[in-house]
């Protein structure tokens, strides 16, 4: 395996979901770099000849199967014009999707169209750094020291745009396309490899899937899934779709190859991080986040709570914005942490009043995470001009996505890893304030308990 070529080239349908995957090449020696979109080869060429893996982080995950198709699809022909021999679209690894948002059905119809070539699409959910399962079909994801299936999930089964009520991700996809899916199950898995590789080619001759589930339990299961994921390639450019787990079976492989030398991880490869001040701002519901800002609040944190229909409505937002800004900048500027939160759990009585007022301008729920997140990236771009702040934190998937746009930053490079899907990573700007900008995009449902003291603090596991 020649580590010259560009080894792999992914689109993360959500920004926290992107950083995840590049965590994971990153830990495992390949540099990455993480694009806010589609990089020419101009710059590539220029900047980033050095790099064997491409991520490009998008919006994916909020975007309905007409959204998809017109922005959505152009992207999906760049990343493939981008020359890897492996083409991954990233999915979280709780497989948030239903039929009209994120849903992944469509992107594996969009794949197929354009990758004439391929015959059928490598489905990979589990992760299992991430304690993500899948068995017979079934997903599974662990959360306080508990395993629960996605539609027993305290968290998934309550999501508030794409609450996941099927763990059979079969049954799942079946709703989001007509194409067939078929299963390679666990059984499977822990066959010998020539055993295994016997089950698929039979599988994909008799039933001609388009969609083909792997289960994985085990770190085994991961790497002989990216022997598999490898060897397809080598004949012809494949694309897949799955979580950060792609990413795990890959590197699994490629390291059980001795194939796999490490590499400098950042151009600046940071082996120590150090303390320093920090902003943080939360558009997420989950419980995860929100026993992490009580954290933080009984650990010297200052917290300032909004109200998002005060923030989005434009009757209200240009002084409530201005408000805002003015109370974080003087925090900051008295050497404050500060986070800004939305909600504190899924029961937060501002998620209600969020829907309420959406549907009384005949705005989807969806736009919620859309409208907060431009307004708290405004935020973050602001204070990061007039103060001295260099370390920043955006909790939530879809606020991440959105958030990071309104920022002058084209790229994005991990530094070190503070909780797995979840690094702090430096930023790629031509404009000099956010140019090494330090920024960490976390998951509502990502992290220790004291994450974000762990990033002020600069706890962490060392590239």
């Amino acid at each position: 395996m020649q580590l010259e070529e560009r080894l792999l080239s992914f689109y993360g349908d959500d920004f926290t979901g992107s950083t995840d995957a590049m965590e994971a090449l990153t830990l495992s020696g390949l540099r990455t770099i993480l694009f806010l979109e589609p990089p020419t080869k101009e710059l590539l060429d220029e900047k980033f000849t050095d790099v064997p893996c491409i991520g490009v982080a998008g919006t994916s995950r909020t975007m309905s199967p007409e959204q998809m198709e017109k922005d959505l699809k152009p992207i999906i022909k760049q990343i493939q014009e981008l020359g890897a021999s492996i083409n991954h679209y990233k999915i979280c690894s709780t497989f948030d999707s239903s039929p009209m948002v994120g849903n992944i059905g469509k992107v594996l119809e969009m794949i197929l169209e354009i990758n004439h070539t391929q015959d059928f699409v490598p489905i990979i959910a589990g992760a299992t750094p991430l304690q993500r399962y899948t068995v017979f079909g079934n997903h599974f994801a662990s959360m306080d020291s508990k395993t629960f299936r996605l539609d027993e999930h305290p968290v998934m089964s309550r999501h508030p745009i794409t609450p996941m009520q099927e763990a059979d991700l079969i049954k799942h996809l079946s709703k989001q396309t007509s194409y067939p899916i078929d299963l390679v199950d666990v059984l499977s898995m822990d066959d010998h490899v020539t055993e295994l590789e016997a089950t698929v080619e039979r599988i994909v001759t008799k039933q001609k899937p388009k969609g083909l589930l792997f289960d994985m339990l085990t770190s085994n299961h991961l790497t002989k899934i990216g022997k598999f994921i490898y060897e397809e390639s080598k004949e012809k450019p494949l694309f897949v779709i799955g979580s950060s787990g792609v990413e795990y079976a890959l590197t699994n492989y490629w390291s059980s190859m001795q194939g796999l030398k490490k590499q400098e991880a950042s151009v600046d490869k940071i082996n120590k991080t150090k303390k320093e001040q920090v902003l943080v701002v939360s558009g997420s519901c989950s419980p995860i986040t929100s026993e992490q800002i009580k954290h933080a609040l009984d650990n010297g944190f200052t917290g300032l709570k909004v109200s998002p229909v005060k923030l989005i409505d434009p009757k209200t937002s240009s002084s409530y914005f201005h408000d805002l800004m003015n109370t974080v900048t003087e925090l900051i500027n008295a050497g404050e942490n500060v986070i800004v939160y939305s909600a504190l759990g899924s029961d937060d009585s501002s998620i209600e009043e969020t829907r309420e007022y959406l549907q009384s301008i005949g705005a989807e729920p969806t736009s919620s995470g859309q409208l907060l997140g431009e307004q708290f990236g405004k935020l973050i771009k602001k204070t990061v001009e007039n103060t001295s702040l260099n370390r920043i934190v955006i909790a939530g998937g879809d606020t991440s996505s959105y958030a990071t746009q309104e920022m002058r930053i084209y790229a994005l490079e991990m530094i070190c890893s503070v909780a797995p899907g979840a690094p702090l990573c430096k930023s790629y700007s031509n404009t000099q304030r956010f140019d090494g900008l330090e920024i960490a995009l976390k998951g509502g449902q990502l992290g220790q308990v004291d994450y974000f003291s762990k990033v002020h603090l600069g706890s962490s596991i060392t590239v």
